[in-house]
């Protein structure tokens, strides 16, 4: 049966078998609530589909195969949470294995769209276009691009490389270069390098350079901060500037690529998964942060309203030194495993009311069991 509640399931819970419903999250959610769980809008969430449904639609519908509406959606949940697969598999009704693998069939997915959605401007009109828009922020000509990297968190990769993905604040994590345009948009980005890596460094080993060294960008130019080393092409701050004509030359090249800092902001408010950090393996978190920014572009493009940090803002926790780090990672990953059992709950009781799930008393004492335990440790986690 298939209703604005969703599709029913037989799944077995403790020993009995329950009646449970895929919600139609499209259906049941107005659009404020829906971008609140996935981040996207539905018109974004439409486009995106119509452009992978091949890549995710299966041979048959044996063993109930999850739609790939469901998988879109309940990977766009795990890019809003960053939390355990457990957890998104609580909130689309699935085991936590093949949230794993529907996480990975849909990202690899999303990757093939990359040169659709993230390029460097082609014809010398777009250049042009480009360049006006970063011209009316702080007067600032020949503006392509403002390039600057930022670190998303991992999990310790492990083995005699792990080491190579400590930062310089102490934790794991990836590098990752980006170009973006007056809009937000990422033009550019290199996903490939350790935290232990340079900005400089990755720069001089990009293909974004190389084009701009053969000169095919003719005249355009980049605009990065003081990390990076001054070229004909790559314009950066003056230091100790002694003159008006300096001053001026500084305020516009940084208010013009400060969009950079923006659009990392709009990207990882967007998606929590790039703040609180990627559990997975690396070449998988290196998909991951790949797929976000193509969505993130799409999003731009149907001009999204960026959704407010909630309970997965980890910028609200207050800075604890790096031996702490772990324990930090504890605590926000049980909030929010908290937060999407606690979702789970309710929208159980929801169907119970609705006489649309029949449950028995040890089913319904066996949630609330996980429920009451998420607090329990989230409790010992804080002690």
């Amino acid at each position: 049966m298939e209703n604005i509640i969703g599709i029913e399931e037989d799944i077995v819970l403790d020993n009995d078998i329950v009646n449970i419903t895929h919600i139609n999250n499209l259906d049941i959610w107005d659009e404020d609530e829906f971008i609140r769980r996935f981040r996207v809008s539905k018109r974004t969430t439409a486009d995106i589909l119509e452009q992978i449904e091949h890549l995710l639609t299966h041979r048959s519908n044996r063993n109930q195969a999850v739609s790939p509406l469901q998988q879109l959606l309940l990977t766009l949940r795990f890019f809003a949470t960053g939390s355990f697969y457990i957890t998104v598999a609580d909130f689309g009704g699935v085991h936590k294995s093949t949230v794993g693998k529907i996480v990975q069939r849909v990202v690899h997915a999303l990757a093939t769209l990359r040169p659709n959605y993230i390029h460097f401007p082609d014809t010398a009109e777009e250049k042009e276009a480009v360049a006006i828009k970063f011209y009316r922020i702080a007067r600032f000509p020949r503006v392509l691009g403002a390039v600057d990297c930022t670190h998303i968190k991992l999990q310790s990769p492990g083995s005699d490389i792990a080491e190579n993905f400590r930062n310089r604040k102490g934790y794991f994590s990836l590098n990752i270069q980006v170009v973006c345009n007056a809009d937000n948009q990422i033009i550019d980005i290199v996903a490939r390098w350790p935290g232990a890596s340079h900005d400089s460094y990755i720069f001089n080993n990009s293909a974004i350079k190389a084009k701009f060294e053969r000169g095919d960008m003719n005249s355009f130019v980049l605009l990065g901060d003081s990390g990076y080393p001054l070229r004909s092409y790559l314009l950066t701050p003056q230091e100790n500037t002694n003159n008006p004509a300096q001053n001026l030359y500084n305020e516009a090249q940084i208010r013009t690529r400060n969009v950079v800092e923006r659009t990392f902001g709009i990207w990882k408010r967007r998606f929590p998964i790039l703040s609180i950090g990627i559990r997975t393996k690396v070449p998988l978190a290196q998909t991951i942060v790949i797929a976000t920014a193509i969505i993130h572009n799409i999003a731009c493009k149907n001009n999204d309203i960026v959704p407010e940090n909630e309970e997965q803002a980890v910028d609200n926790f207050p800075n604890i030194p790096h031996e702490q780090n772990d324990q930090r990672d504890f605590i926000v990953c049980f909030m929010a495993s908290y937060l999407d059992r606690r979702t789970t709950l309710l929208r159980f009781t929801l169907l119970y009311e609705q006489k649309s799930l029949e449950f028995s008393l040890s089913v319904y004492k066996s949630v609330c069991l996980i429920f009451v335990s998420e607090v329990l440790l989230l409790i010992l986690a804080l002690m």
